[in-house]
């Protein structure tokens, strides 16, 4: 029962050191978070003021984690270097030890003047800044109580089988205590937590002061960690910064490790405290990592840049191909390219159409997402080509330009028509079947997809005649538009005799039937547009279909 209660009294104090040690930062953050980010952007011009800033930030911050964040959020957008990056990284490491120094100096008398003079801040509704000062104020009382708790749980420790056992097991390889402390400071988000509590250990005589050494080089290599934990989905820039750091973190405490067995006798020579040592240990090992990769930012940046490379990304299907503003002076070779950058629009349009029949079978793997994805890169490589076209017009052009140019605008803005028409009207009929169970009738089917087959024909021999001019093929075009309406009136005909005889697939569907006819007749009169002009200037086609009378 006693273990029990020495445990729970020892996870109490922690508890409180980590809760504490987020209230000042959580302050400092509130309180003077724009000054600290014109701190760093302002300071990063040369490495000595990147590691000056990273020391200033997270002493002020109490935490390297902090510092880091910010710095990765200057990084992303470019404002930061990826050598100053690093340079603060290590400054930042300086700086978190600063505190574990403060708090090293017995402060217990203080605990309650800072209770009451933080209370009394932060009580202070009237401006928001004192209100923040106390609540650090408030956090500096609470980590001094708490490391007060843990000194008091972990006297009696000293005589508890269990936590001697667990020592024991810890203790004995260097290793092992070094894993073991990185994953604790990871776990809790702390690295300053952490090394207060190694050190409250060591002066309470319940951890050797080798074995605190060593857990407090797992403790720097947790605090490399843990920021890369919170940017995992971060990009390059941020990476780089943060598995450099972590890069540092983890050399310097292997060789750390392999030099303790000197250095621990070196420390116990000065005659401080155990927590005095564990504090001086943790400080040195930071300014010597700062000391040591400093000067080599550089390199190490360039060698961080070829172990974690940009991603090789995928061209996005709206991004134009082949339009090229230099080109604008040039309309015919401008107008050249518009209409190959619309023959790709068309393809995106025609796999969309295809896909499309695939979602009414029964079986149909056809994700909505997708085609909705292929409809919104059709949207914007169609809005590339009109603006390409209106930058055109906006210079001279002669008659026979001008008309290739509205009439590029035109079929542009048909082909995008079609793909609407498909994500918004014949996929939600296809989910509406997929949701009710239900399938077309065999020979409503066959009338769906051939006349769907119609269609396709009907896009390709568009995107002909609007590349050739051929008035043939235009005049070919048109007919066969009226030929779909024809077969549209045929194919209603059908599903009516199929309903009058009672076809129980056909009166379940009845209704998506007629609309999936109606949408295709409408994708195939998008597509028919391209020829009036073409018949138009022919003499073929009037601008009414009424006969006089």
């Amino acid at each position: 029962m006693a273990d029990h209660q020495f445990l729970l009294d020892l996870l109490g104090g922690i508890a409180l050191l980590v809760f504490a040690t987020r209230m000042v930062k959580t302050g400092i953050l509130r309180a003077y978070e724009n000054a600290l980010r014109t701190l760093l952007r302002r300071a990063t011009a040369t490495r000595i003021g990147a590691l000056a800033a990273g020391v200033a930030a997270a002493a002020a911050l109490q935490s390297s984690t902090a510092a880091g964040l910010l710095t990765a959020s200057f990084a992303e957008r470019g404002l930061v270097t990826l050598s100053a990056g690093l340079a603060v990284m290590l400054g930042a490491d300086v700086g978190s030890t600063l505190v574990v120094q403060v708090m090293s100096v017995n402060l217990a008398a203080l605990a309650p003047v800072l209770l009451v003079v933080g209370v009394l801040a932060f009580l202070d509704g009237r401006r928001p800044r004192v209100r923040q000062i106390g609540r650090v104020i408030v956090g500096l009382a609470l980590m001094i109580l708490s490391l007060k708790m843990i000194v008091a749980a972990s006297g009696p420790a000293r005589g508890s089988a269990a936590f001697d056992a667990v020592i024991a097991g810890v203790g004995g390889d260097v290793l092992l205590t070094v894993v073991f402390a990185a994953a604790a400071t990871w776990m809790v988000h702390s690295s300053v937590a952490m090394v207060l509590l190694f050190m409250s250990l060591a002066a309470s005589g319940a951890v050797p002061v080798p074995v605190a050494l060593a857990l407090t080089l797992g403790a720097n290599v947790g605090s490399g960690m843990i920021p890369l934990g919170l940017t995992a989905g971060s990009g390059p820039s941020v990476r780089r910064i943060l598995w450099g750091n972590f890069g540092f973190r983890v050399a310097g405490a292997a060789a750390a490790a392999a030099l303790l067995p000197w250095i621990g006798p070196v420390l116990g020579s000065t005659g401080l405290s155990p927590a005095a040592q564990v504090a001086l240990a943790h400080t040195g090992f930071n300014l010597l990592l700062a000391a040591v990769f400093l000067p080599v930012t550089g390199p190490v940046a360039d060698l961080l840049v070829r172990l974690v490379p940009e991603p090789v990304v995928a061209p996005s299907p709206s991004r134009p191909l082949h339009l090229d503003d230099d080109l604008l002076d040039r309309p015919g070779l401008a107008l050249g390219a518009a209409t190959r950058e619309l023959m790709r629009l068309a393809d995106m349009v025609e796999a969309m159409l295809r896909e499309a029949i695939v979602a009414f079978e029964p079986d149909g793997a056809v994700s909505r997402a997708s085609i909705a994805s292929q409809d919104t890169a059709i949207d914007e490589l169609q809005e590339e080509i009109k603006l390409y076209l209106t930058r055109l017009t906006r210079g001279p052009l002669g008659e026979a330009e001008a008309r290739r140019a509205f009439d590029l605008v035109v079929f542009t803005t048909n082909l995008e028509h079609v793909g609407d028409v498909i994500d918004k009207s014949l996929l939600p009929l296809a989910e509406k079947m997929r949701r009710r169970h239900v399938a077309f009738s065999d020979s409503g089917w066959r009338e769906i997809r051939e006349m769907h087959r119609t269609v396709l024909e009907q896009m390709r021999l568009a995107l002909t005649v609007f590349v050739t001019q051929d008035t043939a093929m235009a005049r070919d075009l048109i007919a066969r538009k009226d030929e779909i309406r024809s077969r549209e009136r045929e194919a209603i005909a059908l599903h009516l005799e199929r309903l009058r005889a009672g076809t129980p697939a056909s009166i379940e569907t009845s209704a998506v039937h007629l609309d999936v006819i109606r949408d295709l007749k409408r994708i195939a009169a998008h597509v028919a547009v391209v020829a009036h002009p073409i018949l138009e200037q022919a003499g073929l086609i009037g601008g009414s279909r009424l006969k006089s009378a």
